[in-house]
Protein backbone atom coordinates (compact mmCIF):
# COMPACT_ATOMS: atom_id res chain seq x y z
CA UNK A 1 0.00 0.00 0.00
CA UNK A 2 1.12 3.47 -0.75
CA UNK A 3 0.45 6.90 1.42
CA UNK A 4 0.82 10.46 0.43
CA UNK A 5 1.60 13.27 2.39
CA UNK A 6 0.57 16.68 0.73
CA UNK A 7 1.44 19.95 2.92
CA UNK A 8 0.14 22.93 1.04
CA UNK A 9 0.68 26.78 1.76
CA UNK A 10 -2.89 28.47 1.15
CA UNK A 11 -2.70 32.16 0.35
CA UNK A 12 -4.54 34.12 3.59
CA UNK A 13 -7.29 35.65 1.60
CA UNK A 14 -8.03 32.03 -0.42
CA UNK A 15 -8.57 29.71 2.61
CA UNK A 16 -12.56 29.68 2.87
CA UNK A 17 -12.18 28.89 -1.28
CA UNK A 18 -9.43 25.93 -0.52
CA UNK A 19 -11.46 24.24 1.33
CA UNK A 20 -14.98 24.56 -0.11
CA UNK A 21 -12.62 23.19 -3.36
CA UNK A 22 -11.22 20.46 -1.27
CA UNK A 23 -13.82 19.41 0.79
CA UNK A 24 -16.08 18.15 -3.31
CA UNK A 25 -12.73 16.86 -3.99
CA UNK A 26 -12.70 14.86 -0.83
CA UNK A 27 -16.10 13.05 -1.44
CA UNK A 28 -15.66 12.57 -5.19
CA UNK A 29 -11.68 11.24 -4.37
CA UNK A 30 -13.82 8.68 -1.45
CA UNK A 31 -17.23 8.22 -3.91
CA UNK A 32 -15.20 7.39 -7.36
CA UNK A 33 -11.75 6.03 -6.97
CA UNK A 34 -11.88 2.35 -5.64
CA UNK A 35 -8.19 2.34 -4.92
CA UNK A 36 -8.60 4.81 -2.61
CA UNK A 37 -8.81 3.76 0.78
CA UNK A 38 -8.47 7.10 2.98
CA UNK A 39 -8.42 10.88 1.90
CA UNK A 40 -8.33 13.50 4.60
CA UNK A 41 -7.41 17.11 4.43
CA UNK A 42 -6.19 18.73 7.76
CA UNK A 43 -5.66 22.34 9.00
CA UNK A 44 -2.14 22.57 10.65
CA UNK A 45 -2.08 24.08 14.21
CA UNK A 46 1.25 25.14 14.34
CA UNK A 47 1.61 26.67 10.71
CA UNK A 48 -1.28 29.32 9.62
CA UNK A 49 -2.68 28.98 6.25
CA UNK A 50 -1.23 25.29 6.32
CA UNK A 51 -2.71 22.41 5.18
CA UNK A 52 -1.73 18.87 5.40
CA UNK A 53 -3.05 16.19 2.91
CA UNK A 54 -3.03 12.68 4.10
CA UNK A 55 -4.22 9.80 1.39
CA UNK A 56 -4.10 6.12 1.56
CA UNK A 57 -4.16 3.45 -1.84
CA UNK A 58 -4.06 -0.31 -2.30
CA UNK A 59 -1.04 0.44 -4.65
CA UNK A 60 0.80 2.61 -6.82
CA UNK A 61 -1.69 2.00 -9.95
CA UNK A 62 -4.49 3.55 -7.56
CA UNK A 63 -1.83 6.28 -6.77
CA UNK A 64 -1.29 6.85 -10.38
CA UNK A 65 -5.15 7.04 -11.26
CA UNK A 66 -6.19 9.42 -8.59
CA UNK A 67 -3.50 11.74 -10.10
CA UNK A 68 -5.11 11.15 -13.89
CA UNK A 69 -8.56 12.04 -13.00
CA UNK A 70 -10.87 14.11 -14.21
CA UNK A 71 -12.45 15.30 -10.39
CA UNK A 72 -8.68 15.79 -9.13
CA UNK A 73 -7.69 17.29 -12.55
CA UNK A 74 -10.71 20.04 -11.97
CA UNK A 75 -9.94 20.65 -8.47
CA UNK A 76 -6.09 20.79 -9.08
CA UNK A 77 -6.75 23.82 -11.46
CA UNK A 78 -8.70 25.42 -9.00
CA UNK A 79 -6.87 24.69 -6.00
CA UNK A 80 -3.05 25.78 -7.64
CA UNK A 81 -5.02 29.45 -7.57
CA UNK A 82 -5.06 28.89 -3.57
CA UNK A 83 -1.83 27.97 -2.98
CA UNK A 84 1.06 30.64 -1.60
CA UNK A 85 3.61 28.25 -3.11
CA UNK A 86 4.65 24.61 -4.42
CA UNK A 87 2.85 21.94 -2.64
CA UNK A 88 5.69 19.33 -0.51
CA UNK A 89 4.58 15.99 -1.62
CA UNK A 90 5.76 12.73 -0.04
CA UNK A 91 5.48 9.64 -1.37
CA UNK A 92 5.36 6.84 1.49
CA UNK A 93 5.50 2.78 1.81
CA UNK A 94 3.33 0.97 4.32
CA UNK A 95 4.48 -1.23 6.28
CA UNK A 96 2.04 -3.35 8.02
Amino acid sequence: MVCVLATLKVKADKTQDFETIFKKLSEDVRSIEEGNIFYQVAKDRENENTYLVLEHYKDQESVDAHGKSDHFRSAGREIGECLDGPPIIKYLDTLL
